[in-house]
C-alpha cells in the first residue's frame, strides 16, 4: 500500500499537503485511483470557489463511473491543477504528484488523518 509518510489524508481517500499554514495542496489517494480506474475527465472548482471539509468540490470520470471528489478542508480554492483538464490519466500514474486544487484561508481541518490512521482505514476497506 502506497501512503506517503508526509500527507495528511481524508476518510474519503484525498490527500493533503500543507504548503504553509495557511494554504494545502489537495488530490486523491493511490486507493481512491485504483477503485476508480482509468480516469478520462476531471470536473474541477475555479479559483476563488469556496469549499467545505465534507463536502464535494469535483467529480471525476472514469471508465467506470463519475465520482464525486469531498473537500477535507473548509477554505478557498487559490489554484486548480489545470494539466488535469487535458490529461485526467496523470492522476491514475502519478496520484501523488497530480494535486486537483489548493486551497487558502483554512479551516475545519481537525478530521485529517496522519498515514498510519489513513492505512487502518484502508485495511479495514479491504476487509483486512
Amino acid at each position: 500500500m502506497n501512503i506517503p509518510q508526509n500527507l495528511l489524508y481524508s476518510k474519503s481517500h484525498e490527500w493533503v499537503l500543507f504548503l504553509d499554514e495557511t494554504t494545502v495542496r489537495i488530490g486523491i489517494t493511490n486507493t481512491a485511483q485504483q477503485l476508480l480506474g482509468d480516469l478520462v475527465y476531471i470536473n474541477l472548482p475555479e479559483v476563488g470557489d469556496a469549499v467545505v471539509s465534507g463536502e464535494t468540490f469535483a467529480d471525476v470520470e472514469s471508465v467506470k463511473a463519475v465520482s464525486d471528489i469531498f473537500s477535507p478542508v473548509t477554505g478557498e480554492v487559490s489554484a486548480v491543477n489545470e494539466e488535469l483538464k487535458d490529461n485526467p490519466q496523470f492522476m491514475n500514474s502519478a496520484p501523488y504528484e497530480s494535486w486537483l486544487i489548493e486551497v487558502k484561508n483554512l479551516s475545519d481541518r481537525e478530521a485529517l488523518l496522519n498515514a498510519e490512521q489513513y492505512a487502518k482505514i484502508c485495511a479495514e476497506e479491504e476487509g483486512h
